[in-house]
């Protein structure tokens, strides 16, 4: 598959789905959470919401090393040879104060129904810098993206 068709599969998987599972870890342990995500036009950064009072959101701050899992099965047998998957590593970075309200329009253009839940003083705007993906389909072609700055 060639960059363009790949990036063209990831940016419609990631669009097609609301949520993602983040992974993340501290202290050598490792942690899931479901998050709610949207990702830039370049998919160059995944971003999501989040209390800043979370088991998450004090992982991210210890070590923002972060990895998100995306995928289209519908919890059935043939979604073993039929989903597809993909894996978008990165790291936390801050976003710059005139980039919040860029990155908060994207994020509830893809999740209108949080919009009172981003506007709380409690809720961390979260940007992940992506450096790149891998995509698995038909349970074992994996195919690998790096992102350019």
């Amino acid at each position: 598959m060639d960059n363009q068709t790949l990036f063209t599969t990831i940016q419609d998987l990631i669009n097609s789905q609301q949520l993602a599972v983040l992974c993340t870890q501290k202290d050598g342990h490792p942690y899931a959470s479901l998050v709610a995500v949207a990702a830039t036009p370049k998919l160059d950064r995944i971003i999501f919401l989040t209390p800043k009072t979370t088991r998450k959101y004090d992982n991210l701050t210890a070590c923002p090393n972060a990895a998100f899992l995306i995928n289209n099965s519908e919890n059935r047998a043939e979604d073993i040879y039929q989903a597809t998957a993909v894996t978008a590593t990165g790291t936390v970075i801050d976003v710059p104060d005139a980039e919040q309200q860029a990155l908060t329009d994207i994020y509830l253009a893809r999740h209108p129904h949080l919009a009172s839940f981003a506007a709380a003083d409690t809720t961390a705007l979260v940007c992940v810098k992506i450096s790149r993906y891998i995509l698995v389909n038909r349970f074992q072609n994996v195919f690998e993206l790096a992102v350019t700055p």
